[in-house]
């Protein structure tokens, strides 16, 4: 049996040795294509390769490419565990041609490959080509020597490809494989074509063509090749099996799935291992690319791939989260040939478990909603359309699980009603939203870009520079001149002020004419590269065309560019202590502070946050000269600059490196290098000095930190130390002294604390009256709204007394009910405290309970019904 890493290596191998450049898989999240929200073939990171946007130092390539579909128009989802061979993630093996060979060699080294290297027996495979290609069906006979018979014309877009409407495009070829007659199918063109029994396996692109606006289609000077080839499906055939998820690598984490759920492989429940095991493999891998679960976006998707992953195994009866165990097993049996998998290990372990955790309590009571508006369904009805949403906006249930969660039962859901409450919902949020009148603007900025061009930077050599007016914006649209008192956007032909980006606030300052002064506010920049100062004039009047000095607030500009260093200080801090997991997800750089959001799964502990602020201190002392070069992104990345996941790189980036470090030999010795734009200090002991403010939660998987520097810092720090003495002086103590004085008094409240629970105990557990149910002596007590959390200790305390066999105790503190259920020594073996609870439970209107069969709790929304519950665990004992 070939494993699937053993067929990746031999593919790869096989072009590399004739003279294909082995290029890595891009990541999931495409850099070069805002079309797509995943990478869906091995061609997308070559896109602009193909159309002659870029240009690489090889000719023909081969990649290995992560794949994901489960978003957009290409979206999987729905089948992924129903099915043989759908995935959200998957490899796909491809070799490309830029302008280089063209079909003969292509279909020679397809052929050789399959038949020779993976030796697939020939007499079991077929091709199909373009109805129109008969050049590329006589490369078939004359390499293949395939009959006729085995070469199927094919007159749909099946066999032609397009990139779009316009662009590069070609006739296909696809090479199929038979699985012989005791499967249902028929080859492709046939009737029964969508049946099992012809598996395609490899796509051969065949890229001639460049298609005009009008239709028309003209040859390309450079013709080229793309293949793709689906590693799991040919890696079914090499290890001689029918479906996908029976090969090594889908099989090794479906018996893990098996062996910590309990259930059978390929029993009841064989499609939810298969769903659990592919939605591990595009969940761990969107991770390891940078993507985090989120509301919106690829975030969203994430989540609902997740979510419908963790539904399955709620359904298989995992109690604990299950994908975080999982990971181990896909990380066997990938990593070699990804290794970005034990990169980001402790990132995706963590955020597998924080996510299932968060959703299981969601997941509980929107199955319940589920359950309660199915019983009010008629046979074979639809699931409302008002009720799917509510699942969704409620529970975070997306649509496709709901409809996944319905599946089993043929019932579908009421998309069309979905649709309209999700557009009642909009429709009520923009009118509960009070406009600002500025978005009527926006297509504004289209035009005066295309009149005027970019705006040409100049604020990282000064802070003042002189320019011209190039385009005046009044309440909404271009005006030729305004005067005093007038609110305006201005834009220049060049200019200091820095517009906010890559989290850094725009410039304030000052905008002369003359004896006119417009004073702006803000600076923000459209469309790219347009940069808009936005404030009000002064005094005078102002004109399109005159000349000006713009003047940028040196001190606000000297506070923002003291912050926005410190993030990166702060940045390889956290890396440091942390580990390289954390990336920036986030920021904020303002003049009185700076906010940072990082990729971390855990909150971040007080010795780590005091370790780092030390950290960044010292380098500040340091007083290292920060430097900024101009680079290609790819020359910044060779010399260790860190690139932030996202952002949108040119030809040039600035790569600005502090600090100074030895041993870091991979980034020249710099403590810190990173791709930014923004403004910074000339030197790191311009920072002055470094506070971290606050941490805590953002999103999933994301921690916010909080920080502010130089003079905002020293004022926090007099502050704290005023208070620091305030405190210390009321209570009559040294501020030295103050947290032993601190320590007492909490111990103190806790000693008290402590007296009242004993207080408590004796009060309840006096005078204890039973009853014999079932041979048992059975101890009942309503102990009104004595707090929940002492109920156990109480349970102990009366069996520990021999007063009882069995007692049960309830509560009604905060209005709601909670319950304890105890057995004794000579109870064991004949009641049983899980089973007894949860009887208490029902009757107050709760959802099962748990612990041991000695002791378990319980709780529900009725607190009227208390007696009820203790009527019920009497009953349940009397009836075990």
């Amino acid at each position: 049996m070939s494993s699937s890493n053993d067929i990746r290596a031999t593919f790869l191998g096989y072009f590399a040795r004739n003279g294909h450049r082995v290029v890595e898989s891009s990541p999931l999240v495409p850099r070069n294509d805002p079309t797509l929200m995943f990478a869906n073939s091995g061609m997308v990171q070559f896109k602009n390769t193909f159309i002659g946007q870029e240009k690489r130092d090889y000719v023909t390539a081969t990649t290995a490419q992560k794949c994901v579909r489960a978003g957009g128009k290409h979206n999987d989802l729905d089948n992924v565990g129903y099915t043989a061979r759908h995935h959200t993630f998957f490899e796909m093996l491809g070799n490309f041609s830029f302008g280089d060979y063209f079909k003969e060699q292509a279909i020679e080294h397809a052929w050789n490959l399959i038949t020779k290297d993976f030796a697939l027996p020939k007499d079991r495979l077929l091709v199909t080509v373009y109805s129109e290609d008969e050049q590329a069906a006589g490369f078939w006979k004359k390499i293949a020597g395939l009959p006729e018979d085995r070469i199927i014309r094919i007159d749909t877009d099946d066999n032609f490809w397009r990139m779009g409407d316009t662009g590069p495009c070609g006739p296909c070829s696809e090479i199929f494989f038979d699985h012989g007659d005791k499967i249902f199918g028929g080859p492709p063109g046939s009737a029964d074509q969508d049946g099992d029994r012809f598996i395609e396996i490899w796509n051969l692109v065949f890229m001639q063509y460049l298609e005009e606006p009008k239709g028309t289609r003209n040859p390309l000077p450079r013709p080229s090749i793309d293949t793709g080839m689906g590693l799991e499906r040919f890696a079914a055939i090499l290890q001689g099996k029918h479906d996908n998820y029976d090969t090594d690598t889908f099989r090794a984490i479906i018996l893990e799935s098996a062996h910590l759920t309990g259930q059978e492989p390929d029993g009841e429940f064989r499609a939810s291992h298969r769903v659990v095991a592919d939605h591990l493999r595009a969940g761990a891998f969107l991770m390891a690319d940078g993507v985090l679960p989120s509301n919106e976006g690829r975030g969203y998707v994430l989540r609902r791939i997740l979510r419908r992953a963790m539904r399955h195994a709620h359904m298989m009866g995992a109690v604990d989260p299950l994908l975080h165990r999982l990971f181990p097993a896909l990380e066997r049996q990938m990593a070699a040939a990804y290794p970005e998998l034990s990169r980001a290990a402790s990132l995706i372990t963590e955020t597998f478990k924080l996510e299932e955790t968060r959703f299981r309590t969601l997941l509980d009571r929107g199955l319940g909603l589920l359950e309660a508006e199915k019983a009010k369904l008629g046979t074979g009805e639809a699931l409302p359309g008002d009720v799917a949403f509510r699942l969704y906006d409620t529970y975070g249930f997306p649509l496709d699980l709901t409809q996944d969660a319905l599946r089993a039962e043929g019932r579908q859901v009421d998309v069309a009603g979905f649709d309209v409450a999700m557009t009642e919902q909009k429709k009520r949020a923009r009118a509960a939203w009070a406009g600002s009148g500025e978005a009527a603007t926006e297509t504004l900025w289209f035009d005066v870009k295309e009149k005027l061009g970019a705006t040409e930077f100049l604020g990282y050599s000064t802070e003042r520079a002189e320019g011209t007016i190039a385009a005046i914006i009044a309440d909404g649209g271009s005006v030729n001149s305004v005067a005093q008192g007038r609110d305006v956007s201005i834009i220049l032909n060049q200019t200091p002020f820095y517009g906010e980006s890559g989290g850094q606030q725009g410039d304030a300052g000052v905008i002369r004419v003359g004896d006119a002064v417009i004073r702006i506010r803000d600076t923000q920049k459209k469309l790219g590269d347009l940069f808009v100062h936005i404030g009000k004039v002064e005094s005078g009047d102002v004109t399109v065309g005159q000349a000006v000095i713009a003047e940028v607030d040196p001190t606000r500009r000297g506070a923002i560019r003291a912050h926005h260093s410190a993030t990166h200080l702060l940045h390889e801090a956290l890396r440091r202590r942390l580990g390289t997991h954390v990336a920036q997800k986030g920021s904020l750089v303002a003049p009185d502070r700076l906010r940072f959001d990082v990729s971390q799964p855990t909150p971040i502990g007080a010795e780590d946050l005091a370790w780092v602020e030390a950290e960044v201190n010292a380098r500040i002392r340091e007083n290292a000269e920060v430097t900024t070069r101009l680079m290609t992104p790819d020359a910044a990345v060779a010399e260790g600059a860190m690139a932030l996941f996202g952002e949108k790189y040119g030809e040039e980036v600035r790569v600005v490196a502090m600090g100074h470090d030895p041993a870091a030999v991979d980034r020249k010795g710099h403590y810190s290098i990173e791709l930014c734009g923004g403004t910074h200090v000339r030197r790191t002991g311009d920072i002055g000095m470094f506070r971290l403010v606050s941490e805590g939660a953002v999103a999933a998987g994301v921690r916010r930190i909080e920080a502010i520097t130089g003079a905002t810092a020293y004022a926090a720090m007099e502050a704290e130390s005023r208070l620091l003495r305030e405190t210390a002086a009321a209570l009559k103590v040294n501020p030295t002294d103050l947290p032993a004085r601190v320590l007492a008094l909490v111990e103190d409240r806790r000693q008290l604390e402590r007296d009242l629970t004993e207080t408590r105990k004796k009060m309840a557990t006096a005078g204890i009256e039973v009853e014999t149910v079932a041979g048992l002596r059975l101890a009942l007590r309503h102990l009104g709204d004595m707090p929940g959390k002492e109920l156990k200790g109480l349970a102990e305390a009366i069996l520990k007394g021999g007063a009882a066999d069995v007692v049960a105790l309830v509560s009604t503190a905060e209005g709601k009910a909670s319950i304890v259920v105890g057995v004794g020594e000579v109870a064991k073996g004949r009641a049983d405290a899980v089973m007894l609870v949860r009887a208490a439970s029902a009757a107050v209107g709760g959802k099962g309970g748990g612990g041991r069969p000695e002791m378990a709790q319980a709780g529900g929304p009725d607190a009227d019904k208390a007696e009820e519950a203790l009527a019920a665990v009497k009953i349940a004992l009397a009836t075990a």
